[in-house]
């Protein structure tokens, strides 16, 4: 039998073991409750529902480490209900990757699309060839974005290319690249590196590319191995930072680069090489072709009168550099939101969107939007269209009235998505199926 100070040491250990697993399970309830308060706000405002690359739980293996929250550069992608991992605001993953390597029980999956919503993508295989033979894709048009993904693609792409190249061919170039982005980029370097003959295309500038990020600052959890170049390591980087790092690299390397300059269409040949035609009516001729750009492809017009004129633009560049003109902002996205932010406080700046009000935005854009509308640093003019661009006016159109108001105006930025590049793609050959929640990588 026990004695009473042996009774009284383990009644003390169990008070104490008892007091520690209810606050243990008081702070369990409490994580539960506030990330279930967040999922019902995310999807109020619609950035529940995942829209790119992002992480899906397997409930049955999750043990609720927490490893994965803690490891994601990204605020409120994830949280805990009663023991297990849950996405809360999936519209804002882009895909970092870190939440599924540090996952001690393998319990996440990166997929594109959901079960209910289908992605197109084009069918690659793992050496990254498409089913035409010669014809290679890398990075985000494939299902995997990110820079160290894309940039280690662009070169493992290359890798497979070279052993298909025929030494002394009379056929202009080796190789041909679409786009300068991250991927399109470690391709030609990677190119070189290898003594290929390479030229690479860039529909807009390489500003444009860098700038259409989906992120203000640019984070990764590992350096980037860029050939020709060596290791970068991208923490807490501003666009202006990340472009210079390509400036270096391609100027060092004396890379070919032809920017602002959209390649229509590839074109099989009977020799098995292909024909490369630009939006000028220019032609070139390579062994093989890697399409490396984004799956928003071209900037979608609008389609109005005057979209044309030079005061027109479909991204923000050199924010800085703008003052004193009246600008008005189209759309009801973070792009727009985040440009019309910047260029509020030098200009004169108004918002349209064809909506009554905005949905599935970032939470801090929500609050600076708010804030400047408020404070009447700018106007939004809500269910409104543009009807008419002009030199010096623009003409919107209301949803209550078929009439057209005009406004002065200097400059005009239209953020209304991009139209992916199926067709592009489809006229080259390239087959495309609708993927649902498709496992683009796994342990």
């Amino acid at each position: 039998m026990m004695n009473l100070e042996e009774i009284l040491i383990y009644g003390f250990v169990a008070l104490i073991s008892g007091l520690i697993l209810y606050y243990y399970l008081r702070i369990k309830n409490r994580q539960s409750i506030t990330t279930e308060a967040k999922v019902t706000l995310a999807k109020e405002e619609g950035l529940y529902e995942p829209v790119s690359l992002h992480p899906y739980i397997d409930l049955s293996t999750c043990i609720g480490s927490g490893a994965c929250i803690s490891a994601c550069p990204e605020k409120d992608i994830l949280g805990l209900v009663n023991g297990k991992a849950t996405v809360v605001n999936a519209n804002n993953c882009v895909g970092h990757g870190a939440c599924f390597h540090a996952c001690p029980v393998e319990a996440i999956s990166l997929r594109i699309g959901t079960e209910t919503r289908g992605v197109e993508l084009p069918h690659v295989h793992q050496n990254f060839e498409t089913n035409v033979k010669g014809i290679f894709i890398a990075g985000e048009l494939g299902g995997m974005g990110l820079i160290k993904n894309s940039v280690e693609q662009g070169k493992q792409a290359v890798e497979n290319i070279v052993p298909l190249i025929k030494k002394n061919s009379n056929i202009e170039f080796d190789l041909v690249v679409v786009g300068a982005g991250p991927a399109g980029i470690s391709a030609t370097l990677e190119a070189k590196k290898n003594g290929l003959k390479t030229i690479c295309f860039e529909q807009d500038s390489l500003g444009g590319t860098v700038y259409t990020f989906p992120r203000a600052k640019i984070v990764m959890t590992s350096p980037m191995d860029l050939p020709l170049y060596g290791k970068v390591k991208l923490f807490d980087t501003s666009k202006d930072e990340l472009l210079k790092i390509w400036q270096d690299a391609i100027s060092k390397n004396d890379l070919d680069i032809k920017e602002n300059t959209k390649i229509e269409a590839v074109i099989p040949q009977a020799n098995e090489s292909f024909k490369v035609v630009t939006a000028q009516g220019d032609e070139y001729y390579a062994q093989t072709v890697l399409i490396a750009i984004g799956r928003r492809g071209t900037p979608r017009k609008l389609g109005v009168k005057g979209e044309d004129k030079m005061k027109v633009a479909y991204r923000l560049i050199e924010s800085e550099r703008i003052s004193d003109k009246k600008i008005l902002v189209v759309g009801g996205g973070d792009s727009a939101i985040e440009s019309a932010l910047l260029l509020k406080d030098k200009n004169e700046v108004m918002l349209s969107y064809r909506k009554d009000k905005f949905s599935r935005l970032k939470p801090k854009n929500r609050d600076k939007i708010k804030e400047a509308i408020d404070t009447k640093e700018l106007q939004v003019a809500y269910n409104s269209n543009i009807v008419c661009i002009n030199d010096g006016t623009v003409d919107l159109t209301y949803s209550d009235s078929e009439e057209a108001i005009s406004f002065e105006n200097d400059l005009v930025y239209i953020f209304a998505g991009g139209e992916l590049p199926i067709g592009f793609l489809k006229n080259a050959g390239i087959e495309i199926s609708k993927r649902f929640a498709y496992i683009v990588k796994k342990h």
